[in-house]
């Protein structure tokens, strides 16, 4: 524990125990130890029951409805390659051997997307489903299906569902996974029969897994109670446009024909925006977003720190609104971290490089998406083949795909490759809504909600009805979901037009993907594109979640596009915070045509870097996509990478963009580490450690004792100078501090004070320590005396007054917290004992019986990488320093060959926890090492072990 911090209970009666309850994610199998001891269920556990669910790989099966056989060729690592010669075989066939490695996460997905969690796991699960079956994500996969997708993408939907089915009929739960016959002790549940709906759903998944700046918006509505306008726009710092170059370079807007071409040149606009440029200090216009407060936050410490201002909301005045914030922003760290790290840090490389700076002469592209670790990996491996492709039979295509869903969803075929990264734009906006009776005030009149019953069966329990109220205009109250949120914005500060506020404002979520889209068949249809014409063709209907899109093609192409259905807003509403419903005017007026969103194809410069930077110059794009980008530090490092590769004329191989995957240079520490070893420090243990920095390369390898203590060096520096200020609402849970009271006016003794416990969970909380924490200290680094710099004293430790002082701190609370973790030799330190990675089962291997957990989960791995490096293995500095999110992937195609592209996941290909093939990439993956991706029929035959005919 922190020395200027006290581990306590919240400062809530009962708080700590939902916080536990809440923990629970999926599933607490108590009952298994209850019912059988662990040696009568490792008897029960036997060989033959772990062995029953393996797929077979090898013979013959029949699988009904074919019109002719099918192989199934698979690689040493269990990876399976399809044959067929229609497109219904393929998919069909890609179900059944889908359903044979991954049915059991297939099934807990289709659960999850539908708020069905409760009929697996029990009552654990009823919040999760209440605010599941509020989204409604299965309810839009229907319609979407029934009304949006194209023939031909229903005919491979409903192929690919009688594959799974094929594969589970007469099975039982335990012929199909272990983890089955665990969940046998406790409920009689069965699976049922996969459906269209339920491949389409997962999209809506990920959707919300990349939706953008939702959690910025909460988190800067709930600084307001401590920080003030100024305050909270030093900590969201403009993009740095002349340090870290946005994606799109050449293209250019055409103000007159309102389309944005791919020609070189830098284009222009005069910024008159339809969603207006909005403010950085994250108020809106009728002060619905933060308000007035002046204060400084000065620290806190040991007991005797304070928050200082008074942030805007006086009093009780804003503590309703807060509060209810805090409450939604648990609901929607409590989803089950299948679905990732909920929105925070989460980013992704990927980048392409043009023929004429490659060793083959072709383009060479790279791909690494950055998502929360999970056992099996999100992502799937495998490739689809027609044995002659024609209008019958129309893929062959390779890559990375869902589990549960049909196609590929990133990779190549024989023409093109392409990739993804998180494009950031801001597709979500949450509304006050003044609730009056049973409707909502829109435009001075009260409209009436929509409503639904649903009902919530439960394993072992009682079933529960809750009533889904949304908007006309189909936003769900999201407020209704928690008991915290059901009356939203009490005392909320908005303007002395406002209505009244009564018993208070509830909080509504507009989101892009509520409504019905096209992005199955896009899928498809990228699969299929022979060109960048094809390409950005299917592009058009890829709608959510927006991607950055890279492309590359054997005729030596390269290409970026920004697909996505993004809103535009009326001008001076940038979406940065929560805005007044009943106000017409807040709400979208239309989406960004297609021709009008960026895109480049072979720019001059010779490579297109995409690592969820800035998009486009602000100056020179009509729209506002965002206000809160990825800061452009890993993007400007793979930039300088290939910049330094082809200098004087050097040429990129395959292998050179594996290792700019793993590159894991620190960014921050060549800011902070000159200026730490200046520091004069008394202490000779401190001293010691500062001699790490010394000769440093900034890189941050496992073994490296200098990058262990660099990190906890930044770890404190941003406790001190930022965590300890901030809200309740952000900071790590069970973390306590005495402040003064949100509103007092000026300074308070020490009985006055109050104790004000963290509320968030550690992987979730603030500050971070990502790119936008590096680029608030490099603007404040040059600010020395600014009160961000000042902290109390702590025990034996001296208060700070101004940088360099509060660095001196920060480097001794360093030295003994990694004496505490690691021993006092440093000589037996190293980044990779700090920074690991466990993988765990989504479901019982999170809070199941130990017994369980040993059995599904796997590690640790000693990684290095870390926060804003290329080699992005994530950590939260604010909860500590275990990997939290990763590269869930990497892959590099080679457009000259494609039989010498390299890929890599995170796990393995089965989702069987005793399978060979289980994690048995893992180890690779940690040390870098990329697999040989056989894509053509003689490199796919020599890479054979096993091959399993299906036949009519």
């Amino acid at each position: 524990m922190p020395p200027n911090t006290t581990a306590t209970t919240g400062d809530k009666p009962g708080k700590s125990g939902r916080k536990k309850g809440r923990k629970a994610r999926l599933i607490v199998l108590v009952l298994v130890l209850a019912l059988v001891g662990g040696i009568a269920f490792g008897a029960y556990w036997s060989i033959s029951t772990v062995r029953a669910s393996f797929p077979q790989t090898k013979g013959s099966i029949t699988l009904p409805g074919l019109s002719g056989p099918v192989d199934v060729k698979r690689d040493g690592y269990g990876i399976p390659q399809i044959y067929a010669s229609s497109d219904e075989d393929l998919f069909k066939a890609q179900g059944y051997v889908q359903a044979q490695d991954r049915f059991y996460e297939m099934d807990v997905r289709r659960h999850m997307t539908s708020g069905r969690l409760s009929e697996m796991f029990g009552k654990s699960q009823v919040k999760n489903d209440e605010f599941l079956r509020t989204l409604g994500w299965d309810r839009i996969a229907q319609r979407e299906y029934d009304s949006e997708l194209s023939a031909a993408t229903k005919k491979y939907l409903q192929a690919y569902a009688e594959g799974v089915n094929a594969y589970l009929d007469g099975k039982d739960g335990e012929d199909i996974s272990l983890e089955y016959a665990a969940l046998g002790f406790t409920n009689d549940y069965k699976p049922s029969k996969w459906t269209p709906v339920d491949s389409v759903s997962w999209l809506k998944a990920m959707a919300w897994d990349l939706r953008g700046n939702m959690q910025d918006e909460i988190d800067r509505a709930l600084m307001t109670s401590r920080l003030g306008p100024q305050q909270i726009a030093d900590l969201y710092p403009q993009y740095p446009y002349s340090r870290n170059r946005a994606i799109v370079q050449e293209g250019q807007y055409d103000e007159l024909t309102g389309s944005f071409t791919s020609k070189n040149g830098s284009g222009s606009s005069d910024g008159t925006s339809t969603g207006g440029s909005g403010s950085s200090d994250g108020t809106s216009s009728d002060g619905s977003g933060s308000g007035d407060g002046t204060g400084s936050g000065d620290g806190t410490g040991d007991g005797t720190g304070s928050s200082g201002g008074t942030g805007s909301s006086s009093g009780t005045e804003g503590s309703a609104l807060q509060g209810q914030l805090s409450g939604l922003s648990d609901v929607l760290d409590d989803l089950p971290t299948a679905v990732g790290v909920n929105g925070n840090g989460i980013g992704s490389n990927s980048w392409v490089v043009s023929g004429k700076y490659t060793i083959t002469g072709k383009p060479l592209l790279a791909n690494d998406p950055h998502l929360s670790a999970s056992l099996p990996s999100v992502w799937y491996q495998m490739g689809l083949h027609c044995r002659t492709v024609s209008s019958k039979c129309q893929y062959d295509v390779t890559g990375y795909t869902f589990a549960g869903m049909p196609g590929v969803v990133i990779g190549h075929n024989q023409d093109i490759a392409w990739g993804m990264t998180n494009s950031g734009v801001d597709v979500t906006d949450l509304y006050l809504e003044k609730v009056t009776g049973d409707g909502y005030l829109y435009d001075d009149k009260v409209r009436p909600f929509v409503t639904r019953e649903e009902t919530i069966k439960v394993a072992g329990g009682t079933a529960k009805k809750i009533v889904v109220r949304q908007t006309a205009d189909g936003m769900p109250l999201l407020s209704d979901r928690d008991d915290e949120l059901v009356k939203v914005g009490k005392k909320a500060t908005v303007d002395t037009a406002a209505p009244d506020r009564a018993d208070g404002y509830a909080v509504a979520l507009k989101w892009t993907a509520l409504e019905p889209g096209t992005t199955m068949d896009a899928v498809f249809a990228m699969d299929r594109a022979k060109d960048w014409d094809g390409f950005r063709a299917a592009a058009k209907k890829f709608d959510v979640p927006s991607q950055n899109l890279v492309y590359a093609d054997t005729d030596g192409n390269i290409g970026y596009q920004l697909p996505g259905k993004i809103p535009t807003r009326a001008k001076g509403v940038d979406g940065s915070v929560p805005a007044p419903g009943w106000k017409p005017k807040y709400r979208w007026t239309g989406s960004i045509k297609f021709d009008e969103l960026p895109n480049e194809f072979n720019p001059s410069r010779g490579y297109i870097v995409t690592a969820n930077q800035a998009v486009v110059d602000e100056d020179k794009y009509p729209y506002t996509l965002t206000t809160d980008w990825g800061y452009g530090t890993r993007s400007q490092r793979i930039t300088d990478l290939i910049k330094s590769k082809i200098k004087g004329g050097g040429r990129i191989s395959t292998d050179d963009m594996r290792q700019m995957q793993m590159d894991n240079d620190s960014e921050i520490a060549k800011l902070l580490v000159p200026v730490l070893l200046k520091i004069n420090v008394d202490d000779p243990d401190v001293r010691e450690a500062q001699k790490l920095l010394q000769g440093w390369g900034f890189t941050q390898d496992a073994d490296s004792a200098a990058a262990a203590y660099f990190n906890a060096v930044w770890r404190n520096i941003l406790k001190l100078a930022f965590g300890n200020k901030l809200p309740k609402e952000l900071r790590v849970e069970g973390q306590c501090l005495w402040v003064d009271p949100v509103n007092s006016t000026g300074p308070v003794d020490r009985a006055q004070k109050v104790r004000e416990c963290g509320q968030r969970a550690a992987d979730q909380a603030q500050p971070d320590g990502g790119d936008r924490w590096f680029q608030v200290v490099r603007t404040l680094m040059d600010k020395p005396d600014s009160d961000w710099w000042t902290t109390p004293k702590s025990g034996t430790r001296d208060a700070a007054t101004n940088r360099d002082e509060l660095f001196e701190r920060a480097m001794v609370d360093a030295r003994w917290e990694l004496t505490a973790k690691l021993g006092k030799d440093i000589d037996t330190w190293s980044w990779g004992r700090l920074h690991r990675l466990f993988l765990k089962n989504q479901t019982l291997g999170t809070s199941g019986p130990s017994f369980v957990r040993r059995v599904l989960n796997r590690g640790p791995w000693k990684l290095g990488g870390g926060e804003a490096a290329v080699d992005a293995t994530g950590w939260n500095a604010a909860g500590g320093y275990g990997v939290v999110w990763v590269p869930s992937m990497r892959m590099v195609v080679n457009l000259d060959d494609l039989d010498k592209s390299k890929w890599i996941n995170l796990t393995g290909a089965s989702g069987h926890a005793f399978s060979a093939h289980y994690t048995d990439q893992t180890g690779k993956w940690a040390d870098g090492e990329l697999l040989d991706w056989s894509f053509g029929e003689k490199a796919v035959d020599e890479s054979t072990r096993d091959t399993l005919v299906l036949k009519p």
